[in-house]
């Protein structure tokens, strides 16, 4: 996916502040539980893995527990086999009509002009200082979901580590992100990991068809869900047909390399210039994933240079074609080229 759609945990069929159902991640969920009901949970937890695997749904539902149930010592949290909460209660209601006064999301929003920001700006971690400042409305937990730390602009990083430094009585931060490892080390040391596993196919197939409903195509699903990496949200993007068809091209060509076919490369340019940022996003996250196996391999020090080096330049690439709204062609012959040198030999 593109930088701005693969940081976020949201797919286009819903969004993890309604999504009740868990998938997978069952070890991760009862960590948390454990954890809250010993009476003595870390105040942050860092939510890490990879993108679209449910760690902003699991950030969620353990949101909603806590709010739910703000005393951890109660029967009913000491006898509770899940985080799960009544999908029609009054929490879940208020959590999925960004109602609740005592939980704040930080996540990307609309700048003045109505367009999606890249970037989560400093004034909205500021509201952590007002939000936190005061008594919980309900008299019990005050929460802040980050979806996610990634994308926390320079200052806004160095707001959320003050906060964190000093964490006010009985607030608690869900914290995600799909690469902790680029997070400043002193926000990691002030939170307590939490690494999520990317999803057993038969987990995603699950996942992604409680999120489609009728829409399920299942052996397309199924096939999609094969080639998703243990993404339900990468699974629910291929699972529209072209963008699985695009990625199964992308890879023959990239198997092709360091040879280049330009007449196919030119077709490739052509169905991404026509207006699909779907296609699109498949085409930039195919050629990253194909970097990563690279590097995953280790081998000659001076290969992994031009490897590490080529997804540093796709990166910037894809990052100013789409701020800058650029044509897109003129990037595929880029990316190839780019590719087909860091995999000369």
């Amino acid at each position: 996916m593109s930088p701005a759609r693969a940081q976020s945990e949201a797919v286009e069929v819903g969004h993890p502040r309604d999504t009740f159902a868990l998938f997978g991640h069952v070890q991760a969920e009862q960590a948390l539980l454990d954890e809250y009901r010993s009476g003595r949970i870390a105040h942050a937890w860092l939510i890490g893995g990879p993108a679209g695997i449910g760690k902003a749904t699991l950030a969620y539902r353990m949101a909603r527990f806590a709010l739910a149930h703000p005393d951890p010592l109660t029967p009913a949290v000491q006898k509770a086999t899940s985080l799960a909460v009544p999908s029609d209660g009054l929490v879940a209601r208020r959590v999925a009509g960004r109602a609740h006064p005592d939980l704040l999301v930080l996540e990307r929003e609309p700048d003045d002009k109505g367009k999606m920001r890249t970037m989560i700006i400093v004034e909205q971690v500021r509201r952590t200082v007002g939000f936190f400042g005061s008594t919980a409305g309900e008299g019990g937990w005050r929460v802040c979901v980050i979806d996610s730390a990634d994308e926390l602009n320079p200052a806004g990083t160095n707001a959320l580590l003050k906060v964190l430094e000093e964490p006010p009585p009985r607030s608690l931060f869900l914290v995600v992100s799909h690469a902790p490892g680029r997070l400043l080390p002193t926000i990691r040391s002030r939170c307590r990991r939490l690494t999520l596993r990317p999803l057993e196919a038969a987990d995603v197939v699950k996942a992604a068809a409680a999120a489609l409903g009728d829409e399920v195509d299942e052996p397309t699903l199924r096939q999609a869900a094969a080639a998703a990496d243990g993404s339900v949200a990468r699974a629910i993007a291929l699972s529209g047909g072209p963008q699985l068809a695009l990625r199964e091209k992308v890879i023959d060509l990239l198997d092709r390399l360091p040879a280049t076919d330009r007449r196919a490369l030119h077709a490739l340019g052509d169905s991404l210039d026509r207006g699909n940022d779907d296609l699109y996003e498949i085409f930039i996250e195919t050629a990253r994933n194909w970097l990563s196996a690279w590097l995953d391999r280790g081998g000659d020090p001076r290969r992994l240079d031009r490897i590490a080096e080529a997804w540093e330049r796709l990166n910037r690439a894809a990052s100013d074609t789409e701020i800058y709204n650029l044509e897109r062609k003129p990037l595929v012959f880029n990316v190839f080229s780019l590719l087909a040198e860091a995999a000369r030999g």
